[in-house]
């Protein structure tokens, strides 16, 4: 009984969404379930040419791998370095500190004005929105890696080297991991935004705002609807890698 219950509350969401809308019979204001459910069963269709949903989806999904890729590998060796030499972490970490409140839709001019409009300028913002949260993971997880493991490697005569790719990456990688769940979270919201900046042609952020100047309520719910379960998708996916791989981090380091 108990895991029925967590599909209670979307279909009393979708019984009240339909109730609302009928109420208010209003397709501008609310549209009606099933004039967005027809948009969703055809997702191959152009939407009056602006592409299809799974077109704007695969720029959507492209873009915010490639910023996402870019912001962990650059996230997670600073993180490694931070993680381990106080010096580095002293210099970086004021930096660092003033620029993490920092929303990424509020580098979008600096995006512009660096990169013009285009892919360049919105795989910055998803790189900035992805950088932060992996960095922040990368630098905890190395911190926190037991001394006692690495104390006994030291004494067995390991290497700099050895003792990073053996001991305290394996150790840390579970708080990474977390790191790049959240990261990629926070990429992909902000590839959305960044979508939505003048000049994009395509992705799922563009086609929300391409439907609102011709006012088709029932594509921007869809294409809302599509970014959820994207990001939901993906998200069941990084979680069933770290429950697979990651289940002894639960052990004392």
């Amino acid at each position: 009984m108990k895991r029925y219950l967590k599909y209670a509350l979307p279909i009393i969401l979708i019984f009240a969404w339909e109730l609302v809308a009928i109420l208010v019979n209003n397709e501008f204001i609310l549209p009606r379930v099933e004039s967005v459910v027809m948009v969703l069963l055809q997702p191959f269709d152009d939407l009056f040419g602006s592409g299809s949903l799974v077109e704007n989806a695969f720029m959507s999904i492209y873009r915010v791998v490639t910023g996402f890729l870019l912001g962990a590998c650059v996230a997670i060796p600073l993180g490694i370095l931070m993680g381990r030499m106080g010096w580095i972490n002293d210099a970086v970490d004021p930096i660092l500190q003033i620029l993490r409140p920092i929303p990424p839709i509020a580098w979008i001019p600096l995006a512009l004005a660096w990169f013009k409009i285009g892919f360049g300028s919105i795989v910055f913002i998803i790189f900035i929105g992805a950088f932060f949260p992996v960095l922040l993971n990368t630098i905890d997880g190395v911190k926190r890696v037991n001394k006692t493991w690495i104390e006994i490697a030291q004494i067995f005569g390991a290497t700099d080297l050895q003792l990073l790719a053996k001991v305290i990456v394996p150790a840390s990688l579970p708080t990474i991991w977390t790191g790049l769940r959240v990261g990629f979270g926070i990429a992909w919201m902000s590839v959305v935004a960044a979508e939505m900046l003048p000049g994009t042609t395509s992705g799922l952020g563009y086609l929300i705002l391409y439907a609102y100047n011709f006012g088709q309520i029932q594509v921007i719910v869809a294409g809302m609807i599509v970014i959820g379960l994207i990001g939901l998708c993906i998200d069941y996916l990084l979680k069933r890698v770290e429950t697979k791989k990651f289940h002894w981090q639960g052990m004392d380091r």
